[in-house]
This record gives C-alpha cells, sequence and structure tokens, in this order.
C-alpha cells in the first residue's frame, strides 16, 4: 500500500490528506520526524513558511528530512512548502530544488486569487484553476528544473528530479491532477508502474 505523509506542524495539511483519500491514497499527518520512514512521499502543505520551518527546526526534522530526500523518495512542497524546499537564499530554503522564490511575492491574504494556468504533466497539457494565497514566486530556476506550470509565462510550478513544487493550493480545488501526477511520482519511485 502507498504512504504518503503530509507534514503536519501548520497550514493546509488537513486538505492535502483528504484530497489523497479521494484519490483511494492513504495519506497520513506527519507529527515527528521518525514518521518519515513510514512514508514513501511526502507532501509539504501551505500554511505560514516562518511557523512551519521555526516547527521544524523545533522537532529535528532536517537530519531525516535530508535523508528522506536523498534516498530519492518523491517530496512536493506547495506554497510555503515551496519555499522550504527552495534554495537557501531565503533563509529557510532546505535545497533541495534549484530554484530561487520570493515569499508573498502575489500580495497579501486581501490580494488572493484564482486563475486558470497552463501545465504539462507528463506531456499532458491541460489547464488547471490554481488557487494563489500570499503566494511565492519562483523568480530562478535552475537547468535541470523542469517548469511544468506557468500564468503569464512565469514559472508557478517546477519539478527537479524527485521533487515538486507549486505557488499555489492544488488541496484547495477539485481538480485531483496535481495530486494524481505526484501520485504517480511516488508510484514511479516505488517501482508500482
Amino acid at each position: 500500500m502507498l504512504r504518503i505523509a503530509v507534514l503536519a506542524l501548520q497550514g493546509a495539511y488537513r486538505e492535502h490528506i483528504l484530497a489523497l483519500k479521494r484519490e483511494g491514497i492513504y495519506g497520513f499527518e506527519l507529527k515527528l520526524p521518525h514518521q518519515l520512514e513510514e512514508a514513501d512521499g511526502l507532501i509539504m502543505p501551505g500554511g505560514e513558511s516562518t511557523a512551519i520551518y521555526r516547527l521544524m527546526k523545533k522537532y529535528g526534522f532536517e537530519d531525516q528530512l535530508g535523508c528522506f530526500f536523498k534516498a530519492g523518495k518523491p517530496i512536493w512542497g506547495t506554497c510555503a512548502g515551496m519555499v522550504l524546499l527552495a534554495d537557501k537564499d531565503t533563509g529557510m530554503g532546505l535545497g533541495y530544488m534549484d530554484i530561487t522564490v520570493k515569499r508573498n511575492a502575489y500580495g497579501r491574504q486581501i490580494d488572493s486569487f484564482e486563475e486558470t494556468i497552463k501545465t504539462d504533466l507528463g506531456g499532458a497539457k491541460k489547464e488547471f484553476r490554481a488557487i494563489f494565497i500570499r503566494a511565492p514566486k519562483i523568480l530562478r530556476t535552475g537547468k535541470n528544473v523542469q517548469v511544468l506550470g506557468s500564468l503569464n509565462g512565469e514559472a508557478v510550478m517546477a519539478r527537479e528530479v524527485n521533487v515538486l513544487a507549486c505557488s499555489f493550493h492544488p488541496e484547495l480545488g477539485p481538480d485531483p491532477g496535481i495530486h494524481d501526477y505526484f501520485i504517480e511520482m511516488v508510484k514511479n519511485n516505488k517501482g508500482e508502474n
């Protein structure tokens, strides 16, 4: 059985678990570092990146996360989760993905919006209704980073090997497409396809 952990320190982790459940996947709340040993994949949800980062440090997640990443297990960060996966320029990035991001680049909470973006998920090009809430912006992508989604010509979703990141909140909308894409990443990594 596929097991996907959702970092449950703060933010929209419950919504990700519900989205996984709708797709028939077992998702569980990750509250302590040792629980990562039970996971085939990890979602780092949106929320407040500073709060999540401080709680990760407080509970000692860095070593276990580093081992999980180095083992090549898929990790997906949405909104604040993307900030945490990015390079270390923000002061909070773990450096798991060669991207530079700017926090809250699309404005404050009051500036939140929904917009249709263009995605290319494994050759399947489609539109996706994305929800942006105090969203970060991808300012730079490294040479091995593949842009999978864009808004007005700017990257809002990207992948580098086993790491997926997006500026928006797929867990808050009805379209399961991006969750399905991540689930396929996890299945492929586990050899279940």
